[in-house]
């Protein structure tokens, strides 16, 4: 299971968190509620980093996914054992490596997949997905899979391609979009290319739409330094671009 050193690091966003925890399928899960009247039988999977939804950028990030009208889940797939907020400092000890062992993607689906079978009991029989860094091969793969209407991933991880994507591109029904961004070691540019090759120009007929933010590298998304003036504005543009996506397919 691959990552770059970014998939570690960022800085961590001030808010007080307006969700609230619930078990869901057997699994905590971090649900912002939408404050105004919202569609019930539809919902958002946030597909979390490595941090987990105990990082509280994650949760103000699914707080503003309902404060748009958006049902959301962050789904906690790490068991409570994300990477801790400090293991972003340089210097820290945290063991990455133990870690990985523990909570690569076999050890982590059965955990989505018990959250959108609970859901599914409860009346929400349209998913759609955003994904980040680790979290967007699950994105892909329940697209694959045809379980979810609409895709949204943002520096994504762990991808095999032009493999994912062309699979992708031969099974799946669910519009896609990916937030790309200028350095980004696990979605460089000659992935953000080939993913406009496969997708580009009308091949994909459910819908594609890549964005690219200039000055901005992986974690941009959830962990960017907002103090800078362009991974503000990409953070705030990915967000922007999700929820219309999410809006306009689910």
């Amino acid at each position: 299971m691959s990552f770059c050193d970014d998939c570690f690091k960022g800085v961590t966003h001030e808010g007080t968190p307006k969700g609230k925890w619930e078990k869901i399928g057997g699994i905590d899960c971090y649900v912002g509620t939408p404050p105004v009247d919202y569609p019930k039988d539809k919902a958002l999977l946030f597909l979390s980093d490595v941090f987990g939804m105990q990082l509280i950028n994650n949760k103000l990030l699914v707080d503003d996914f309902a404060a748009n009208g958006i049902l959301t889940f962050g789904l906690d797939y790490f068991f409570g054992e994300p990477i801790p907020a400090d293991a972003m400092q340089s210097g820290s000890a945290f063991d990455r490596d133990a870690w990985k062992n523990k909570h690569g993607y076999e050890q982590t689906r059965p955990a989505v997949d018990a959250v959108i079978a609970a859901l599914k009991e409860k009346g929400i029989n349209a998913f759609g997905t955003t994904g980040y860094c680790f979290g967007a091969p699950f994105s892909v793969s329940l697209a694959i899979e045809n379980v979810t209407k609409v895709t949204a991933v943002s520096h994504p991880s762990r991808l095999k391609v032009p493999e994912d994507l062309e699979k992708y591109l031969s099974v799946s029904k669910a519009p896609l979009l990916i937030n790309s961004c200028e350095e980004d070691a696990m979605f460089p540019a000659e992935a953000q290319a080939k993913a406009d090759e496969i997708f580009g120009n009308g091949k994909f007929a459910p819908g594609y739409k890549r964005e690219y933010f200039p000055g901005c590298k992986h974690g941009f998304a959830v962990r960017g330094d907002t103090s800078d003036p362009r991974v503000k504005a990409g953070k705030e543009g990915a967000f922007k671009s999700t929820v219309e996506w999410i809006k306009m397919y689910l």
